[in-house]
């Protein structure tokens, strides 16, 4: 179901992926629990940085890993901005369909970079590698998209899944239709593993709230040993 490249092995030996796999979710609209954690996360998050300023959440090593990997591509790690309009602009979280929530709510917490697909979408395996720069895909909002040379890209059999860069692509996106999901998460060097599975388990509780009867088929995390 799973597999990562030597080349990805080689151009990010310090870094890691994780995966989590689930079966017979649901994807309401909205649902009422999960508005109800939302809410109280977002006063967590307010609570934590009240008084502070930017250079607090810069200083938050998860954050300062990402921009590490950001910064050769003269980017930036959007989360962070998320984060910022969030407790210091006063923002709520984005609203959405409950399984892209349950993904969000636990990015925001936790910091990790994380991609959502529609896992009956896709062409199996899925591979972790590094890009060549010639890969092109079609994002979310329908525009096309090449890859940066040595960026982390995930791929089916049939293209392009999600990057670091540029994030998810439309084909495998999830929709109210989504029966099967699979979560993905980038963790460049600097990001520890258990925190990475911290991270997914986080996922699996949030979706777990809105569908009680999905089976986690697999929850693991992947490096370059």
């Amino acid at each position: 179901m799973f597999t990562v490249s030597n080349a990805w092995k080689a151009v990010h030996p310090q870094a890691h992926a994780g995966i989590l796999v689930m079966r017979h979710v649901t994807n309401p609209p909205q649902h009422a629990e999960l508005e109800v954690r939302k809410k109280s996360l977002q006063d967590e998050l307010c609570s934590r940085f009240a008084g502070q300023d930017r250079s607090a959440i810069a200083a938050l090593p998860p954050i300062q890993a990402y921009n590490a990997y950001y910064k050769p591509f003269k980017k930036s790690y959007h989360v962070q901005l998320q984060l910022e309009s969030i407790v210091f602009k006063g923002k709520s979280l984005p609203g959405g369909a409950a399984l892209v929530e349950a993904m969000f709510m636990a990015e925001i917490r936790n910091l990790l970079l994380t991609a959502g697909h529609d896992l009956d979408a896709l062409h199996l395996p899925v591979t972790l590698d590094a890009a060549s720069g010639q890969e092109q895909y079609t994002l979310l909002r329908g525009t096309h998209q090449t890859t940066k040379p040595g960026d982390m890209l995930m791929a089916d059999r049939a293209g392009v899944i999600s990057s670091v860069l540029y994030g998810p692509d439309q084909r495998t996106q999830i929709t109210e239709r989504t029966g099967n999901v699979l979560f993905a998460v980038y963790a460049p060097q600097g990001i520890d593993a258990g925190a990475t599975r911290q991270h997914l388990e986080d996922i699996r509780d949030n979706a777990l709230l809105v569908s009680p009867a999905a089976q986690v088929e697999l929850l693991a995390v992947f490096g370059s040993q």
